[in-house]
């Protein structure tokens, strides 16, 4: 439940004023209000993009490049 002196922002270091909380606030929302509806979809990858290093064979030879 949500009480008068309960805020959503918290300041972390120095001290703010309601009014410096109400601009940053404004700021944030209006940014979150910007953001295209139709943004591209971006697909995943079902496999990782590098090489796990336990899923390699223990022995590379000497000459090898990847060493």
């Amino acid at each position: 439940m949500s009480t008068a002196t309960e805020s959503v922002l918290r300041v972390e270091k120095g001290l703010a004023d309601p009014e410096e909380l109400a601009a940053i606030t404004a700021v944030l929302l209006a940014r979150a209000a910007a953001q295209p509806a139709d943004a591209p979809v971006r697909h995943r990858r079902d496999t990782a993009g590098w090489r796990r290093l336990e899923r390699t064979p223990g022995f590379r030879a000497p000459h090898s490049w990847q060493g």
